[in-house]
């Protein structure tokens, strides 16, 4: 893979900071709900640190994001992201959930049979659980059957994700 130069921008929203990483308008690494501004640039990856700088980046992005943060209806599928590193799957799974709109949840199961694998739901929650930018990619709105929350890798996990959904109703 090319060097790509990467910008990085972390900013405070209701959700507490984000920061996030990309290169033109393209999105690759997203990150929310710390409570510091050093938290959230860490929790990016000693690897986006090193290949990114800090930036102004991407402004329309960071206010739509603080915007969504903040309980205003934000639907983020014309966010282009970069998705090289995805397999084959990975791919149909992100297609898929783009399509679950604002204030809908699907179940693991469900999405699975949307992206055309209907027996891998547990490949699927392995996808959601590496998702490089959740809110853009909105692994929140995926619960398990019986629609129990699962689980959910940012701070705070499961009540997070409760959160996310409730601001979203």
């Amino acid at each position: 893979m090319a060097f790509v130069p990467l910008r990085r921008m972390v900013f405070s929203t209701d959700l507490g900071w984000m920061a996030m990483a990309g290169a033109d308008e393209v999105l690759w690494r997203l990150v929310f709900g710390y409570p510091s501004e050093a938290d959230a640039e860490r929790a990016l990856g000693p690897q986006w640190l090193a290949r990114s700088r800090l930036a102004a980046w991407n402004g329309s992005l960071r206010r739509s994001l603080q915007d969504y943060a903040s309980g205003l209806y934000v639907e983020f599928e014309d966010v282009p992201v970069e998705l090289d590193s995805t397999t084959e799957f990975g791919r149909r799974v992100f297609a898929a959930l783009r399509t679950v709109r604002y204030g809908q949840v699907t179940t693991y199961a469900a999405l699975a049979a949307e992206a055309g694998s209907p027996k891998a739901a547990r490949a699927v929650g392995n996808w959601m659980a590496a998702n490089p930018v959740p809110l853009v990619v909105p692994c929140h709105r995926v619960v398990c059957s019986g629609e129990q929350m699962g689980n959910y890798s940012a701070p705070g996990g499961a009540a997070m994700k409760r959160h996310l959904l409730e601001m979203e109703r």
